[in-house]
């Protein structure tokens, strides 16, 4: 793949977010009037296509499979619509949703959600979802490198903006290195699989789809997040728009109680291979599914859990300071504001969870 052709595909996505957002924006429902409930509650989530439908994973899935919210809401008279978004748009479409106000909530990145709210538009992180997604350095076959320091000078394909950046920033300077010494490629997960198959990088970063590379014997994985603190991982959350949880607390607890649910849910060891099914209905195979869940140091109860532990919020605060430092955004966001930790914590009361999860302090996720 030349660079010419991938900075067509990458120039192509964006003109199918702007499409994506304007279809959207001609669907949403007008604001109530003030004390008014609104007539629907819109859920906007990363989707994948899946036997000619639009499926959800992880919690969403479960969410809609287990029906208590959309029940919950229909007596107060609201309905429950969601929005599915395609991963290759997802944070920018996401983002023009909580602005346009067309979107209430959205299970996405904490990239994207830091980058709307140093744009003016005020989010607030309602549940944490578990203990993070990894993130992989990918070398092409041929390639001589066994660590990041042997990477210095090449070519390495990293979307700039997306969560992972900040594992991969971290990885560089705990080696003494930056950004600006390698030559960064900012192409998405589609088109940097293709450059690296076909020569154009020498490496990539990337989320558990590294896994695919390796399967397909283009690559070979040299390092990963499961060998770092737990801070350094990717992290995707429940946000919600800043106006409508002040407004609409009520309804605001019932989309935690229901994230909170789901999460006690997948939990559950019993329910393990429910879960990979489930997750397995987008574009990753079981088996790259399985290589991501192969990480000893989390057990399968921790990984869906919604407690504001000491390094998920150590995580927010370095991801805050990064995306200013790094000019991603103008100014530095207020991550006390963002964490908003009522919700979550009202929901373990009353869903008799208190004892569920066991926090895990900042040096325990260090080791």
């Amino acid at each position: 793949m030349s660079r010419k052709t991938i900075l067509i595909a990458v120039a192509a996505i964006g003109v199918l977010a702007a499409l994506v957002f304007y279809q959207f924006r001609g669907g949403a429902a007008s604001e109530p009037a003030p004390g008014q409930l609104p007539a629907t509650l819109t859920i906007a989530a990363i989707a994948y296509p899946f036997e000619g439908q639009q499926r959800y994973q992880g919690q969403n899935a479960i969410i809609q499979q287990q029906g208590w919210l959309e029940s919950e809401l229909a007596k107060r008279g609201v309905k429950l619509q969601w929005f599915p978004v395609s991963t290759a748009v997802g944070g920018p479409v996401i983002n023009e949703g909580f602005a346009a106000r067309r979107i209430d909530f959205a299970s996405y990145g904490d990239f994207p959600a830091i980058i709307a709210i140093a744009g003016g538009v005020d989010l607030r992180l309602v549940v944490p979802v578990g203990r993070g997604q990894n993130a992989y350095l990918v070398v092409r076959d041929g390639v001589a490198a066994n660590s990041i320091q042997d990477l210095k000078g090449k070519r390495i394909a990293l979307h700039r903006g997306r969560p992972w950046e900040l594992p991969f920033a971290k990885l560089a300077e705990a080696n003494g290195l930056k950004l600006s010494d390698f030559r960064i490629l900012n192409i998405n997960p589609p088109a940097s699989h293709a450059a690296l198959a076909s020569g154009d990088v020498d490496a990539v970063f990337l989320l558990s789809d590294a896994h695919l590379l390796v399967e397909k014997k283009i690559g070979r994985i040299i390092w990963s997040t499961k060998q770092a603190p737990q801070s350094w991982k990717m992290r995707a959350e429940l946000f919600g728009r800043g106006d409508f949880v002040d407004q609409h607390p009520e309804l605001t607890q019932l989309v935690a109680d229901a994230y909170v649910r789901a999460q006690a849910w997948s939990s559950d060891p019993a329910n393990r291979e429910q879960v990979i099914q489930i997750t397995s209905r987008a574009e990753s195979p079981r088996s790259v599914i399985e290589a991501e869940l192969d990480e000893p140091r989390v057990a399968w109860g921790d990984r869906y859990s919604p407690l504001y532990d000491d390094f998920m919020v150590a995580h927010y605060r370095d991801a805050a300071a990064y995306t200013f430092e790094q000019k991603l955004v103008r100014k530095k966001i207020d991550v006390d504001k963002l964490l908003d930790q009522r919700f979550a914590a009202n929901a373990l009361d009353r869903l008799k969870l208190q004892r569920q999860w066991k926090p895990a302090s900042a040096e325990a996720a260090a080791r």
